[in-house]
């Protein structure tokens, strides 16, 4: 299991419409997803919002991965140094994920 001080972070944000970035992402943890079917890594705790949220002192980790298929996964966690979420497939996606 990942120790928490080790979990990898949010190193760079794009999604300007999300409402926990503001000069990067401030969610306390996101969740990477995988809609049906797509084959693209989706930052699941993405929400379309003015309103800005989070906590301010705080630089995102990744909690969780559900692309179990992803090179950087063992036991539903992320082992990448860190990550970046900007556009894709979908408005927010993980640009680390790497199929295996």
């Amino acid at each position: 299991m990942t120790d928490m001080l080790e979990m990898p972070r949010v190193h760079e944000c794009t999604v300007t419409d999300c409402g926990y970035n503001h000069d990067g992402c401030h969610a306390f943890a996101i969740t990477i997803g995988q809609e049906n079917g797509q084959e693209n890594a989706n930052c699941a705790t993405f929400i379309d919002t003015s309103a800005k949220g989070g906590l301010d002192r705080v630089i995102a980790q990744v909690g969780a991965c559900k692309r179990s298929d992803c090179q950087h996964n063992a036991e539903l966690e992320c082992h990448a140094p860190s990550i970046r979420v900007g556009p894709g497939q979908d408005i927010a996606d993980c640009q680390t994920y790497q199929p295996r």
